[in-house]
């Protein structure tokens, strides 16, 4: 089933959106070397219940923690660890999500740890400008093939490849609704996009082979030949031409200046 929300609701989902937002820019001071990833989830709980929310991760299906921190050849939904430091050189790829309102939030951005090597850097900036592809490719009429084939082919142009067995997804008082949104497609194929849709795209994109591994914790990816992968997330509302977008990286971008990818 696929939920249509109204005004009302939708500026609800913007609310939890922009907490996410907020959430990730916090957590982007203090991503530096020497830093536990599990260090980084109680800076991310502890903000967002600070400001009225509670996390929409923690206890999801089983998950343990508030955030998922994916490391250099993860893909997504690693689990944080007091034993994981992060390193200078690293990526690391966080997935957060915050419930107010009875409606959740969902983004999430890769930052670099220190100095990161330039073609991995080159990684994460297709990744990101992959993901505004898609989002231009969603409004009312067009279709989900849309928006993934603008992801896939842009990133494949450049040497990438596509993570296929993850996906974006609907948003609503639920925080994985439909309709899947995958990363890549073809035109005109898949579900209609309609005004008061809300959905989360997420292009999860590889440096070398789109296969992928489930390690045996039951939730982290990574990829098969263990090299890197990015992963950026935006959810946006369906409207008439331009997709509103309710989430942000502007406060992550005022926080990392220069440094943003």
């Amino acid at each position: 089933m696929i939920y249509l929300k109204s005004e009302e609701e939708i500026e609800l989902l913007r609310i939890s959106n922009q907490l996410v937002a907020k959430t990730l820019a916090e957590l982007a001071k203090h991503i530096t070397p020497g830093i536990s990833t599990l260090e980084l989830d109680r800076i991310a709980d502890e903000f967002i219940r600070d400001h009225g929310a509670v996390p929409s991760f923690l206890d999801y299906n089983g998950y343990p923690n508030s955030i998922c921190t994916s490391v250099n050849e993860q893909i997504v939904h690693g689990i944080p660890s007091d034993k994981v430091f992060l390193k200078e050189g690293d990526i690391i790829s966080i997935d957060c999500g915050a419930y107010i309102n009875g409606f959740h939030g969902d983004s999430a951005y890769t930052f670099c740890v220190g100095e990161v090597d330039q073609q991995i850097v080159n990684l994460l900036k297709t990744t990101k400008e992959s993901l505004y592809k898609g989002i231009e490719q969603a409004q009312e009429g067009h279709r989900t093939g849309d928006i993934g084939y603008a992801v896939q082919s842009y990133c494949e142009q450049r040497g990438y490849s596509v993570v296929r067995e993850m996906v974006g997804h609907g948003l609503g008082r639920e925080i994985h609704e439909a309709p899947e949104v995958p990363n890549y497609g073809r035109k005109g194929n898949g579900v209609m996009l309609k005004y008061g849709m809300v959905i989360c795209i997420e292009p999860m994109i590889n440096m070398g082979t789109r296969h992928i591994v489930f390690e045996r914790d039951g939730w982290t990816t990574r990829t098969l030949d263990r090299k890197p992968s990015a992963h950026f997330e935006h959810a946006v509302a369906i409207r008439q031409g331009k997709a509103d977008i309710l989430s942000s990286f502007e406060y992550i971008e005022q926080v990392l200046g220069e440094r943003a990818i």
